[in-house]
């Protein structure tokens, strides 16, 4: 099929000719040539002088995604299997880590290609489509694995369709299909996965350096408190490093058992730690109520979450969050303040931070920051890649 020509707008010809690797509908002249997902486009100037080719899957972040600046270079097997591999080589060091099996082996742009990731799970790729046209590449990213060496399965979440939601079909795509859970290791630590149950595994592995400096630095007989707790890997971390104890809340229902089990396959008595399904609003009225402190409070809301009560969106909220984090904490006490929402970078980040202690009359110090792991390769030309902000803070008064 010949590739679809779009026009780009003299005002962003430089932003593309610097490599910028997302296509978007405002800096294209004609976005009405694009019809079927998966197509390979030719960026050009208004002129007809080419800029660089890509290929047309519509997600959340705009058209698509430029794959090379080179006229001549073919988006064929070849072109996947030397990307694929190139990202291999670079997480060598994991591959060979005796306490760590579950890592980012392929991160879409910043390893050059755009919306597609491979994560490995102890011998099992999950891949990530998050788009239809991205998921045109099906058969070519599988046939380069397979290329790759041996592994156990190869398991995909369609992460797109009409809303931009994910997909819920049988994900198993072959090998011999997991018996659920799988027992990864993280830095020694146990996690519970399933990689054939919705949309989430159980973990999310942009988050291992923050749970391992929660575990080795920060968790030391502390009261902990884990807000939008999920599946409870901060709590098993913070237990693995000696809190006194933790408190995990949660508004889904499956929370609960959720957690269990991660505490239960390090061997933590789960019965010796609190685990509350409710919204955490409503839970941080309820320690306000009952004088409940705590030494650690861990924030990691998604970036919007809507309950029966309120609609919580980090853009706008994140300082009253930090609020109500503050009127729980001891004087001393760490918070980690966390946000995975890529709209905004550190600098604003740590304004609302700021904003949130400004309005409590409180002071804080930062401990130490975390963007994303080594794994999570990241476009230099595309910081919005690197979307996870991670600030350790303690509470000075």
């Amino acid at each position: 099929m010949k590739p679809i020509q779009i026009k780009v707008k003299n005002s962003f010809i430089k932003k593309y000719q610097k490599n910028y690797p997302l296509i978007s509908k405002d800096e294209i002249a004609n976005p009405q040539v694009l019809k079927e997902e998966g197509a390979i486009v030719h960026l050009l100037e208004p002129n007809g002088n080419f800029i660089a080719k890509g290929y047309y899957g519509r997600q959340n972040k705009g058209l698509g995604w430029v794959l090379t600046s080179n006229l001549g270079e073919k988006i064929d097997v070849i072109f996947f299997k030397k990307k694929i591999s190139a990202a291999f080589d670079k997480r060598k060091s994991f591959f060979q880590d005796e306490h760590t099996n579950a890592f980012r082996v392929f991160n879409g742009e910043g390893d050059g290609i755009g919306g597609i990731t491979i994560d490995y799970f102890d011998g099992y790729y999950l891949i990530n489509w998050y788009s239809e046209g991205a998921y045109t590449f099906k058969e070519t990213v599988i046939r380069v694995l397979d290329d790759m060496g041996d592994y156990k399965a190869i398991y995909e979440k369609k992460r797109f369709d009409t809303k931009g939601k994910y997909i819920n079909d049988d994900d198993f795509v072959k090998g011999e299909r997991g018996e659920f859970p799988i027992i990864v290791q993280e830095n020694g630590i146990n996690y519970a996965i399933y990689l054939n149950d919705g949309a989430m595994v159980g973990i999310f592995l942009d988050q291992r350096d923050v749970r391992r400096a929660i575990r080795d630095k920060y968790a030391s007989g502390k009261n902990v408190l884990n807000t939008f707790s999920y599946t409870g890997a901060f709590s098993v971390a913070a237990a693995l490093g000696g809190a006194a104890k933790t408190t995990s809340v949660d508004l889904a229902k499956r929370s609960k058992s959720k957690t269990i089990e991660q505490f239960s396959v390090n061997g933590i008595d789960f019965e010796t730690q609190d685990i509350i399904v409710m919204d955490v609003f409503d839970y941080f009225r309820y320690a306000k109520r009952k004088n409940l402190t705590f030494d650690m409070v861990v924030l990691d809301p998604p970036s919007f979450a809507r309950s029966k009560k309120r609609t919580f969106r980090t853009a706008k909220d994140y300082p009253e969050l930090i609020m109500d984090a503050i009127e729980i904490s001891e004087k001393g006490g760490i918070i980690v303040a966390s946000t995975n929402n890529a709209s905004f970078g550190m600098k604003k980040f740590k304004g609302f931070i700021d904003k949130g202690f400004k309005q409590s009359n409180s002071k804080y110090q930062i401990l130490e920051e975390f963007s994303l792991p080594e794994d999570f390769h990241v476009d230099r030309s595309y910081p919005q890649g690197n979307y996870l902000k991670v600030v350790v803070l303690k509470k000075m008064n």
